[in-house]
């Protein structure tokens, strides 16, 4: 299941400079899966895992396919954006199928010209966020106008649908986003699900500091000038290291990143918190032919984890083949980790761990 990330913000925030740095092909060992882009606002880029290279090596695979997220980057977004005002809000329904959402503030001074004359993080971030919720009260207006007769006249899948759609107006009116409403049942959920409301989806906050505010800057400083709760995601970030970075050899980054005093770049750590946020996790397939990893959500049983190579895994699923990866790294390989009896014959109730490395046997 690709992850796709929608990427929003207000003008000169940094955005283009980050989203730059995503599309730009770097010196990965997967090189035949570079960063690429498909549209001139969307881009895909591997997921790092350091675990592919190590079980490459074992195996010595004819290719090595990591996971992949795609970026999408909406024009940057102005007050009034949801009432058509800069390029409107024709380019929210952009993001209307991302899976997360990552709102890039500024946080840096500088020669940046800034669309509001003055670098005020709170405000920037409440800007965004009025305009995504009263995208969502729009769409979700319209969608109460059409079924609204029907609830009243005894079509019990609209009522439910309107008790639904209600429920999430009150909040949006309120100031709030659509994910603090309370819904009863899955036929509510299923029924707001439907309108992919923005302010629904997780957000991670991509935090635009300067590169000497990267070496002090702390995630609670960054929530508290943002005016965030303690447990909002928060990635601090400098989008011009980022593209900085590509330029340079995996050698001289890990260099650059170290003077930095930083373990992992922006972007590692943007597409590491998305999974967090998101609840994924990652199982592997491990052959000849190639050294694969795959996302799933935490708690996928092994004919879920099947079906996401195909459906007809998962339709004709038997069994699964699965070693534990500290397993198969430590003993060596699959058949000496099979020799050492830490290869498991597991069945239909099986939940999938991070770290799998799996081989489904299926009818066809």
């Amino acid at each position: 299941m690709p992850l796709r990330i929608g990427i929003v913000g207000l003008p000169n925030v940094g955005k283009s400079t980050l989203f730059n740095a995503l599309t730009k092909t770097r010196a990965a060992a997967a090189a035949n899966y570079p960063f690429c882009t498909i549209d001139p606002n969307v881009g895909i880029v591997e997921v790092p895992d350091k675990r592919l290279q190590k079980l490459a090596a074992l195996v010595s695979p004819k290719k090595i396919i990591p996971a992949t997220v795609e970026f999408v980057d909406i024009a940057g977004l102005v007050k009034g954006a949801s009432k058509g005002e800069g390029l409107g809000n024709a380019f929210l329904s952009h993001i209307r199928e991302v899976n997360a959402i990552c709102h890039v503030v500024r946080i840096f001074e500088g020669e940046v010209i800034h669309v509001e004359g003055s670098v005020e993080p709170r405000r920037d971030r409440e800007t965004i966020e009025t305009e995504l919720a009263l995208s969502d009260l729009d769409a979700l207006q319209k969608r109460i106008g059409k079924i609204a007769n029907a609830a009243r006249t005894g079509d019990k899948e609209k009522a439910v649908e309107l008790s639904a759609l209600r429920k999430v107006e009150e909040a949006l009116n309120a100031g709030k986003p659509a994910s603090v409403a309370t819904l009863s049942n899955e036929d509510e959920e299923s029924a707001v699900a439907s309108l992919s409301l923005l302010t629904r989806k997780p957000v991670i906050y991509a935090v635009n500091a300067s590169e000497e505010q990267l070496k002090t800057l702390t995630e609670d400083e960054a929530k508290t000038r943002l005016g965030l709760p303690p447990d909002a995601q928060v990635v601090i970030i400098c989008a011009k290291v980022e593209e900085d970075l590509q330029e340079l050899t995996p050698e001289e980054a890990t260099e650059y990143l170290r003077d930095l005093k930083m373990e992992a770049s922006g972007l590692d750590r943007l597409i590491h918190a998305a999974y967090r946020t998101l609840g994924y996790a990652t199982y592997f397939t491990a052959g000849p032919d190639e050294v694969r990893a795959w996302t799933i959500t935490q708690g996928m049983s092994a004919p879920e984890a099947a079906g996401v190579i195909h459906t007809d895994f998962q339709k004709g699923f038997i069994a699964a083949e699965t070693i534990a990866y500290d397993d198969y790294v430590a003993l060596g390989g699959e058949q000496k980790a099979k020799a050492a009896g830490k290869m498991r014959s597991e069945g239909k109730n099986y939940i999938v761990k991070d770290g799998d490395v799996m081989l489904f046997r299926f009818n066809v």
